[in-house]
């Protein structure tokens, strides 16, 4: 009996003692499982986090960036594309546009050579016998002018003289500009050379200039080369007034 007492009392620690270990056991798996539980969490959590962060981040990185980036380059790059373009527009305005209007607007606005802004002389071609002479208009005025159409030449009395007819093919297609000190030259017709009965001996004739209106006031009185000119009026030419004197357009 007392064998059998004690045997039940060792049984009986035994299952305590499991008893306890059990709930030693299961007490630290729960610790373990809610620290395992609160680290899945906190791991579940992380991301989230960091998924929340990146993306702020992201849009932190790409707002401050990009905006920043974009506002300040765009700035910054704005800026200087702006000021190129200012000063692209200002050297393409004073560059072209100063250059090219302001020429256009000389040929345009720049007024017309009168009498007293030119010096007209004539010399004789390089033939013989005389058929033709050059007439060269310089610019004295010291400012550009517009020297329009031909010379009205009158060899002889202007009242009387017979109008010498310009040939159509020496018109030039542009205005003829003359800056300060530039000459233009028409070429003239005045015989057509050797003896003729209707030849006359000139000393001195007139020539008259164009205004915007048609002939202007007055004329120019130009000496003829030395020796004097032996002019038929019948077969007198003249040609426009041009910059330089073109083979072919003026020859007649």
């Amino acid at each position: 009996m007392r064998t059998s007492h004690l045997r039940t009392a060792r049984t009986a620690l035994l299952v305590a003692a499991v008893a306890a270990a059990s709930l030693g056991l299961t007490a630290c798996g729960g610790d373990d499982g809610a620290k395992d539980a609160g680290s899945a969490s906190q791991s579940a959590g992380a991301p989230a986090a960091s998924a929340t962060t990146g993306t702020t981040g992201t849009t932190g990185d790409t707002g401050t960036t990009g905006g920043t980036g974009a506002s300040g380059d765009g700035t910054a790059s704005a800026a200087p594309a702006a000021a190129k373009g200012s000063t692209g527009g200002t050297t393409g305005g004073t560059a072209s546009g100063g250059t090219e209007s302001g020429q256009g607007a000389s040929d345009a606005t720049a007024p017309v050579c009168a009498h007293g802004d030119v010096k007209i002389t004539a010399a004789k071609a390089d033939e013989v016998p005389t058929e033709h002479i050059v007439l060269t208009a310089t610019n004295t005025s010291g400012r550009a002018c517009r020297l329009l159409g031909h010379p009205l030449i009158a060899f002889g009395e202007i009242q009387t003289a017979k109008d010498v007819p310009p040939v159509a093919k020496s018109k030039p297609a542009a205005p003829v500009v003359l800056n300060p000190g530039a000459p233009a030259y028409a070429n003239v017709r005045v015989s057509n050379g050797g003896v003729h009965e209707d030849n006359k001996v000139v000393k001195e004739f007139n020539v008259n200039l164009f205004a915007a209106d048609g002939p202007a006031e007055g004329s120019v009185v130009v000496a003829a080369p030395a020796g004097g000119l032996a002019v038929d009026e019948a077969v007198a030419k003249t040609g426009y007034w041009t910059p330089e004197l073109r083979n072919g357009a003026d020859e007649f």
